[in-house]
């Protein structure tokens, strides 16, 4: 079934209020899709990475996979055919993948590991529709300042880190860390949107 060019909507396999508020931001009509659990505790979307994996070939394999579990979602539940959008996204520092804090403690960690340095931000975007499956990956470089402890003690204290990969959102307190960025400052935050726009593109989606 072709793309609804008159009313067109896509599902957006994401709990991120952030990925929802980038699509309302170009005006992107969509419906959200929640899986029955978080990813870690869904069998069929564990995001645990394999041994060895690259950052950039984990993160495209989980956007991939949150896309197409989606997609068997609608037709599980027999939905109006539409295409399902998902992404992922992932620090890399040192050749290391930097997901979501675990508790406080391990996001103070993180910003300590990361005041001072540049890191990669990884975001990968997939869409499947009636069995094609596509997808493309922003690579952002974030340069932290020099972090004081205190400031990251007090910003740990906000909460603000503790469902963000790499313990921080660019869009809230932490972007006064941010000395440089090379890249798609919405990529950063988790929905580039060129990428995902060009994406949408390839497959006949109107913008």
């Amino acid at each position: 079934m072709p793309i609804n060019f008159n009313n067109p909507r896509l599902y957006l396999a994401s709990r991120s209020p952030r990925r929802r508020e980038l699509l309302a931001q170009i005006g992107i009509q969509f419906d959200t899709i929640v899986f029955r659990d978080a990813p870690r505790e869904d069998g069929e979307l564990d995001e645990t990475p394999y041994a060895g994996e690259a950052p950039i070939d984990y993160v495209q394999r989980v956007a991939c996979a949150k896309a197409e579990h989606g997609w068997r979602i609608v037709g599980g539940r027999r939905l109006l055919s539409q295409p399902v959008l998902a992404a992922d996204t992932t620090l890399e520092f040192d050749g290391e993948i930097i997901g979501k804090p675990a508790n406080a403690a391990d996001a103070r960690a993180i910003l300590r590991r990361l005041s001072g340095h540049t890191h990669r931000v990884l975001t990968a975007i997939a869409v499947a529709f009636e069995g094609r499956l596509e997808s493309v990956l922003s690579v952002s470089e974030v340069t932290f300042g020099v972090i004081e402890e205190t400031e990251i003690r007090s910003y740990v204290a906000t909460g603000e880190p503790m469902d963000k990969a790499g313990a921080y959102g660019i869009q809230g307190h932490a972007g006064m860390f941010v000395e440089r960025l090379a890249g798609s400052y919405t990529g950063v935050m988790g929905l580039p949107l060129y990428e995902t726009t060009q994406l949408l593109k390839r497959f006949g989606y109107p913008m």
